[in-house]
């Protein structure tokens, strides 16, 4: 009777649709395995990369799947570890999202999920069919229960397993990253594990794809609910776990990763979702407007960070209402990040845009929100421009509280190919800052120690599109609004509901009104990661003509 076992975890960061190159990496990595490994686990739809969305509806895709798993049949008739990964499979008519074990050159068992997330970002349920409440797998004569992430926040699946018998419970997952999310998830694990007293091994995928990023995070519990393993965040890596039988239960060993605070997980998001965004669809680097305030600044900083300062253009495009503190204060925040940094002043062009329009119609018009909107647009064109010259992917710098209201100029700031920022909120902003500025990490490839000036976190924030402009001309203070915006957006309470917690009527009904009204920019908006719990875009869906008021 097997009394001890090893396992190998790969937290890895695959690459949707690139089938081959998430198998080959796979292999690769059996290859250096130690001969006394008898497991090697790999995260849910690993082998085609996770979201899939309607690509998994092509036959050639999954062709390719189907082959490419073949490969990895193949590689194990040298009778060493067993492979257990996440793959999409063709079931007749339908599309599982499914588990297989592969060992001693054949598919020893395939489980499907039963519990298809219908909610926020997941759209399962529009592409796979449900799996069948599935037993265990049998494998080194130890019974597995092999749940694929959903199926453990609910108890069925679980208890369907440990009635079958179940020694063990692995769960692969592809689970999105929020700010939370990792005390989510072992909330629920233990939830799980209290049920059945069982140990469950917690094994998820890392890296960024396209609007959300994976923080990896894995864990392992043993059967009295004790955390025994905990791997790194945000960060490809492959961990073993040990365990023994005693006492007709099997206890698990393995290393304790620290636990870091929600700011630290945040900013190393944002690097790694602004890295793999641009790494993986092959821009050579990245352009931005640096203005001197603090949201350009905080873009800047992570885009170091993600790729380094010699990837990194800032670009200062001074308008004759950028004040000289704003000049300096870029220049001081590209000397910190020791990035490139130009100069374009945009007055010329000014001047021609308003000659040109006051030939329309023979009309006078007094300067306006439409002179401010030529100058962020302006600024737009000249950073587009130099990323068809150079091949430099745009950064747009807004913020999530920003974009929530409108105080964003649609083809202006908000142009470019990801917002790195979009879905953090204006508080938070200065806190990542602060938070940088003291801190550094292994993960990070900009320079150590301080890199956004002082200044830049206290100085009132403002536009600076007209003289003496400042954000609370027309927006309550930050710390205010933030606070209504995540009861209208990420809780999805009511006006009245807010404004019975002892927020002013006046500013609740106007934050709510600038919320509606803006729906058709964010539509047009540049993707960027998801950190929240409800974020603009995928996951929170509101049409963009209705006629809906919650406010007087």
């Amino acid at each position: 009777m097997t009394k001890k076992l090893k396992i190998a975890l790969a937290q890895l960061n695959p690459l949707v649709g690139d089938v081959t190159g998430n198998v080959n990496k796979l292999i690769t990595i059996r290859s250096k395995l130690d001969s006394d490994v008898d497991l090697l686990v790999a995260p849910e739809l690993y082998v085609s990369g996770y979201p899939i969305d309607d690509l998994v509806l092509r036959e050639d895709f999954l062709n390719l799947v189907e082959s490419e798993i073949k490969r990895l049949v193949e590689i194990t008739k040298d009778r060493k570890s067993a492979l257990i990964f996440g793959a999409p499979r063709k079931d007749k008519i339908s599309i599982k999202n499914s588990v297989y074990v592969v060992e001693n050159g054949r598919i020893v068992a395939i489980k499907d999920k039963f519990e298809l997330p219908n909610t926020g970002v997941f759209d399962e349920q529009r592409i796979f069919t449900q799996g069948k409440l599935e037993d265990c797998a049998d494998i080194k004569n130890i019974k597995f229960g092999l749940p694929i992430c959903e199926d453990i926040w609910e108890k069925t699946v679980l208890e369907k397993l440990s009635k079958s018998g179940a020694e063990i419970i692995i769960a692969i997952n592809a689970s999105p990253f929020t700010i939370t999310k990792s005390f989510e998830r072992e909330r629920i694990a233990l939830s799980r594990v209290k049920e059945t007293e069982l140990p469950l091994i917690y094994l998820n995928r890392t890296g960024g794809q396209d609007e959300l990023i994976f923080d990896g995070s894995s864990f392992a519990l043993n059967h009295n609910g004790n955390k025994f393993f905990c791997s790194s965040e945000f960060k490809e890596e492959v961990s073993f776990i040990n365990f023994e039988k005693q006492n007709e239960k099997w206890v698990g060993s393995g290393n304790l990763n620290k636990n870091t605070s929600d700011i630290e997980r945040l900013y190393k998001a944002l690097v790694l979702g602004l890295r793999d965004y641009v790494n993986n669809n092959k821009f050579s680097g990245v352009v931005l407007g640096l203005s001197g305030g603090i949201d350009s600044a905080l873009v800047a900083a992570i885009a170091t960070d993600a790729f380094g300062p010699k990837k990194v253009q800032a670009i200062m495009l001074p308008s004759p209402f950028t004040g000289k503190e704003s000049l300096n204060d870029a220049n001081d925040t590209a000397n910190f990040l020791k990035i490139k940094f130009s100069n374009l002043e945009i007055n010329e062009a000014m001047k021609i845009i308003d000659k040109t329009l006051g030939k329309f119609n023979g009309k006078n018009f007094s300067p306006g929100v439409t002179e401010e909107n030529i100058q962020s647009r302006l600024r737009g064109l000249l950073l587009m421009a130099l990323s068809n010259r150079y091949g430099y992917m745009v950064l747009a710098t807004g913020n999530k509280s920003e974009y929530a209201v409108g105080y964003s100029t649609l083809y202006g700031d908000m142009c470019g190919g990801f917002a790195p920022i979009k879905d953090v909120w204006k508080t938070d902003v200065f806190k990542l800052c602060k938070w940088r500025n003291e801190n550094f990490s292994e993960l990070f490839k900009g320079p150590k120690g301080k890199v956004i000036p002082n200044n830049i976190i206290t100085k009132a924030p403002t536009a600076e599109l007209k003289e003496n402009q400042k954000d609370t001309d027309n927006l309550p203070e930050y710390e205010i609004l933030d606070e209504i915006l995540k009861g209208l957006v990420e809780r999805e309470i009511s006006v009245e509901k807010i404004i019975s917690k002892g927020f002013e009527r006046k500013i609740v009904e106007k934050t709510a009104q600038l919320l509606a009204r803006s729906e058709y920019k964010r539509f047009q908006a540049a993707p960027g990661p998801k950190v929240t719990s409800k974020a603009f875009g995928r996951d929170r869906r509101f049409p963009l003509t209705s006629g809906f008021r919650n406010w007087n």
